[in-house]
């Protein structure tokens, strides 16, 4: 999985299209990732104490790695990401613009 926590993404397909935001987290095992205030849903939950209500909260909920596409800093456009090694470091690299990422 080539996203990782704190990068840009936009989504390229579900009901939150063309939208982009910050990645909270990365789900490598599972090829998922959760995005700042992207694909919410609302969950019930229930009174914690006496006298107190009951309400709905949006909660974000995991999204596939093959729906989002990174957005470079540089070029500002999503892009796909290649890997290459810069000395004995690994590096990721944008496929348009050639900058790293």
């Amino acid at each position: 999985m080539k996203i990782i926590k704190g990068d840009t993404v936009k989504i390229i397909s579900g009901k939150d299209r063309g939208k982009t935001g910050t990645v909270l987290r990365a789900m490598p095992t599972v090829d998922k990732i959760i995005i700042d205030g992207l694909n919410l849903v609302k969950k019930h939950s229930r009174p914690k104490r006496q006298g107190e209500k009951g309400q709905m909260v949006s909660v974000p909920r995991p999204l596939g790695v093959s729906k989002v596409m990174l957005v470079c800093a540089s070029c500002k456009e999503p892009t796909r990401v290649g890997a290459r090694m810069d000395g004995t470091k690994k590096v990721r690299y944008c496929k348009k613009c050639k900058a790293k990422i």
